[in-house]
């Protein structure tokens, strides 16, 4: 119950569950949304243009009438031209589905002195967030781990109370194992029945051929693909000056080097690594953002929702 009396359908965890999510970065996210991109296919009338034709608010084309049809939906400046009856189609309007792909594998556990957070434990708060965001707006959202093939898959629900769930879900994944993300991009492709917007969280510390291919199935399917690259400041900064021992953590070999020798070289080579993804998700016009693990969520996420509100494209909200 809300001060004013009113029922409140904000969505909350379970009471056994520790919020991801806190009021500061709750109302940092207040009066944005989650806005779709390309045309998607709900399940209830909302806010989210379909690409099934109904009869809304929003024009959208005319067909010939058809014996039976419905006279109020006639366009009679249309046949006072044409001396044809012709009706007039709008949008219909719906919700959608998003799904959040959250990469659990090895790499995800990093967490470097100057950071406050492990990798994953930065994507988990980001999907809560957008998480919260959905559900507040009445959309639906479900959860999908991957290391190497997908893990734990957690349906869409538009129910306030699946936030606890989608909570339980992210706090219960563990950083383990090879990435492996292409194939596990393109096999989530191939269960997806109907089209959503699909968030991957993920450093993409992955081939990145193999990665995109699967993005791209997603991607030609109909989804809506917004990457998240989560990094953690010391990958992108190299601030190591003495001899260090680096520990491969998907099965690369240990190696001890001198990072004076070789800071700048590979300062360049990882800026030119965010800029092929960078790149790569422009050309496949996918939504992205960098999410580094020392940067607040509640300074990253408004700015990514209110970037991708003013570059949607047809199908979005107006």
């Amino acid at each position: 119950m809300t001060a004013d009396g009113q029922v409140s359908t904000d969505p909350v965890p379970s009471e056994t569950t520790p919020n991801l999510v806190d009021s500061t970065l709750q109302s940092r996210l207040h009066g944005l949304t989650l806005e779709t991109r390309r045309r998607l296919e709900g399940t209830v009338t909302g806010r989210h243009r379909s690409r099934l034709r109904g009869f809304s608010a929003e024009f959208a084309e005319h067909r010939e009438y058809v014996a039976g049809d419905d006279l109020r939906y006639v366009d009679w400046k249309v046949y006072g031209r044409s001396d044809r009856y012709h009706l007039k189609q709008f949008e219909d309007e719906t919700n959608f589905s998003c799904w959040l792909v959250l990469d659990t594998s090895e790499s995800m556990s990093y967490r470097s002195g100057d950071a406050p957070l492990s990798k994953l434990d930065h994507a988990r708060r980001a999907a809560a967030a957008l998480a919260w965001l959905v559900l507040r707006q009445s959309d639906a959202v479900g959860l999908v781990t991957v290391a190497g093939k997908l893990g734990q898959l957690l349906p869409p629900s538009t129910q306030p109370s699946h936030l606890g769930q989608l909570n339980q879900a992210l706090l219960a994944s563990s950083a383990e194992g090879p990435t492996g993300l292409g194939s596990a991009f393109s096999d989530l492709a191939s269960r997806l029945t109907r089209p959503a917007i699909v968030i991957c969280f993920s450093d993409l510390f992955d081939d990145l051929d193999q990665t995109f291919a699967g993005l791209e199935q997603l991607a030609w399917r109909g989804h809506d693909v917004v990457v998240l690259q989560v990094i953690d400041p010391a990958e992108q900064d190299f601030p190591f000056e003495d001899p260090t021992r680096f520990v491969g953590m998907e099965g690369e070999a240990d190696q001890v080097v001198e990072p004076r020798a070789l800071a700048d070289a590979y300062r360049a080579e990882f800026r030119r690594f965010l800029e092929d993804v960078s790149t790569r998700c422009r050309s496949m016009q996918m939504d992205y953002r960098l999410l580094r693990s020392d940067v607040p969520l509640g300074d990253v996420l408004p700015r990514f929702l209110q970037a991708r509100r003013r570059r949607r494209g047809p199908g979005a909200r107006p």
